[in-house]
């Protein structure tokens, strides 16, 4: 109940109604307006503002046992109404109010991510008992059971394919931008999407042992690790008190006025410390949000002042996470680029895989006429074959083209896709291999220059990423980075993230998958791309970039660093006016109204110090987003095509779901 009362008190309507008192009680001083003692407008502040920080101040000291800030407050404003001065009781009050009510806004972190990573959990199977199909819910299976994954459907448990070959989207778990193909004996993950082939599975590990659970426990556990910031001036308080009360209780003895001691606790009052950090956080946060940063703590900030290791993820971080064609290689003199990329589009015309779909992307950007296949067969995790003007065309992987009879004798030119961290399409015609198509993800143009402004700041860069090594080797060489640790599962990362701060650093994560929300969790301050990030990693993160822009890390750093200065400025300014106003009110010269007027001057400047953040430039490299004009996509998936419909703009919302054994996805972007 205090409870309650406290936070409807402390809230923003009666904070304003308050201040409202306190401005016409300030009316009523400046025209000699007369009322009687009861009726002072200040009245109403004391009992808005004052009432709820008492009742703080006496819980947190009787249940907490904890010498709060508040406390200070309390007893100067007790000690104003005793000897009559109301206006000073209830300005120290609503400076009060007005400090906790900043600081609130600051550290108010969304909480809707876990729930949307859980709701990626499965709720049905589809389970075979003596050659028949029923879907049960995922509770009722049971480990060694038999279960069938159709073709757009998520997989209800972990387990071991043991019968079929499919490709499956393991996105989730791993962030890999690639299908990764599948064949009886392999491993299946909770979560992840079959994306071609239908396949029969043996349960491994159900429920609270399933990766997907195990995932959701990671997230909850980093969460439950974060720590509430402390407001600064709390943790000064256990001396503050004491201090104050020696102050004013010797200058009463001493000058024989009580006056001069109740005006060195309104002046001792830490009211412009209690504004100090929230007002700069919240000026940056501004400033931030004018370049497309949505920043969601203030205790992130703070922190990414003083961190030194930048931990990335690859795939939609450093790269955008699309598949393109990277090389055209004819393995034939009369053989040209387009007629390998013509044979092979017309091919993989028909096919859903997206290696496929980048091809006869490219190839219809290169302006080629796409013939239409004939006899066209698909072989999940495999390849395609079909007849066309040229011959019998096969292609696929190299494991594909030796069950057909084909000899396979391009070892050198696969190594050396292979090391480059691309994919690769064999591509054959009439028993004979006529060349490669390689693939690859895009590297962000800003990457490279991004990695080097963060190393002349003194940042060390590392990146941990779910794809193969010598993919993540290649990329990171692209760009600049030093240490790199590839093959990585949601936990292996999370161990990485622990391990770096158990060496002292202070560690920013970087990601946009739903694998890198444990570990974007546990680090000290985290970023999420907000535009192709998953909703779980934007919500587990501290910090979005709304445009995906990459190149703004560096700013945020300039920003962080900027804004812990001028929190140092404002924390030295209100101590030097405090101390001051001590002296001043020890020696006579203030009383507890011009005192008051001193103490709310202090916390004007304060204010106005912070203020000046919002309009500072930090990077000539960077732009203001217009969000007022931002338009947002709408994407339409189902497992027979997809249908886009794109602006520029903001992924704001996911919407996933199965219905009749079909997958279907819905990103809804809305003009803001």
């Amino acid at each position: 109940m205090i409870d309650e009362i406290t936070d409807y008190l402390f809230g923003l309507k009666m904070t304003i109604v308050s201040g409202v008192f306190l401005l016409i009680a300030v009316i009523f001083m400046i025209f000699n307006i007369q009322t009687p003692f009861y009726l002072n407008p200040a009245w109403a502040t004391v009992i808005i503002s004052g009432i709820p920080m008492l009742l703080l101040a006496t819980t947190r000291l009787i249940r907490e046992k904890w010498i709060s800030s508040a406390l200070l407050i309390a007893i100067a404003m007790i000690a104003s109404l005793l000897i009559g001065e109301i206006f000073a009781a209830g300005e120290v009050a609503w400076i009060m109010a007005l400090g906790a009510l900043l600081e609130d806004w600051t550290v108010e972190r969304a909480k809707k991510g876990l729930k949307n990573l859980i709701d990626l959990t499965p709720q049905t199977g589809r389970r075979i008992i003596n050659g028949k199909e029923e879907v049960i819910q995922v509770d009722e299976i049971k480990i060694g059971d038999i279960l069938r994954i159709l073709p757009g459907e998520s997989v209800p448990v972990d387990g071991e394919i043991i019968t079929g070959t499919t490709s499956l989207d393991q996105s989730i778990m791993t962030g890999e931008s690639l299908p990764i193909d599948k064949e009886v004996g392999d491993e299946v993950f909770c979560g992840t999407i079959n994306l071609y082939g239908a396949i029969d599975i043996k349960a491994t590990s159900l429920g609270e042992n399933s990766s997907l659970q195990k995932l959701i426990d990671l997230v909850k556990a980093a969460d439950e690790k974060q720590a509430p910031t402390q407001r600064i001036a709390d943790k000064w308080a256990t001396w503050l008190v004491p201090v104050a009360l020696l102050i004013a209780i010797a200058a009463w003895l001493i000058t024989g006025n009580i006056e001069r001691g109740v005006t060195v606790l309104i002046v001792f009052c830490p009211c412009a410390l209690i504004l100090a950090t929230p007002t700069a956080i919240m000026a940056a946060i501004g400033q931030a949000t004018k370049y497309g940063v949505l920043i969601k703590s203030g205790e992130a900030l703070e922190t990414l002042g003083s961190l030194n290791t930048l931990v990335f993820d690859k795939t939609g971080t450093l790269t955008y996470g699309n598949l393109e064609v990277s090389d055209v290689i004819p393995l034939s003199e009369d053989l040209t680029d387009m007629d390998l990329l013509k044979i092979t589009a017309s091919c993989e015309k028909l096919s859903e895989h997206p290696l496929a779909r980048a091809v006869v992307k490219n190839a219809k950007e290169s302006n080629i006429d796409i013939e239409e296949p004939e006899e066209f067969k698909m072989y999940p995790g495999k390849g395609v074959e079909c007849r066309n003007s040229y011959g019998h065309v096969y292609a696929g992987n190299s494991k594909f083209l030796l069950d057909n009879n084909i000899c396979v004798d391009v070892d050198t030119q696969l190594d050396k896709l292979k090391n480059e961290g691309k994919a690769s399409i064999l591509v054959a015609l009439n028993g004979k291999v006529i060349g490669l198509i390689g693939l690859s993800d895009v590297i962000r143009e800003d990457s490279k220059q991004m990695i080097e402004r963060l190393h002349d700041l003194n940042v060390e860069t590392i990146l941990l990423t779910g794809d193969n090594t010598k993919t993540a080797n290649y990329f990171a060489s692209q760009v600049g980075i030093k240490k790199v640790y590839g093959n990585l599962l949601p936990e292996e990362k999370l161990t990485w993230i622990e391990k770096l701060k158990k060496e002292d650093k202070k560690v920013c994560m970087i990601g946009d998958g739903v694998n890198d929300a444990p570990a974007l969790k546990a680090a000290d301050v985290s970023v999420a791309m907000g535009s192709i990030g998953s909703d779980v990693a934007i919500e587990a993160a501290d910090i979005a970039l709304l445009g995906d822009d990459i190149g703004k890390i560096p700013y945020l750093k300039k920003l962080s660093n900027s804004t812990l200065f001028t929190i140092k400025a404002n924390i030295t300014i209100s101590m030097a006016i405090n101390a001051l106003a001590i002296i001043c009110s020890v020696l006579g010269l203030l009383n507890p109204v011009t005192g008051a007027i001193v103490h709310n001057a202090g916390s004007c400047l304060v204010v106005l110090n912070a203020a000046l953040l919002y309009d500072r430039h930090f990077d000539d490299s960077i732009k203001k987003v217009d969000l007022k004009n931002s338009e947002h996509t709408h994407y339409h998936f189902h497992n027979d095509g997809e249908h886009t419909h794109s602006h520029e703009g903001i992924k704001i919302l996911d919407e996933i779901h199965t219905k009749n054994g079909i997958k279907h996805m819905h990103a809804h972007k809305h003009k803001l």
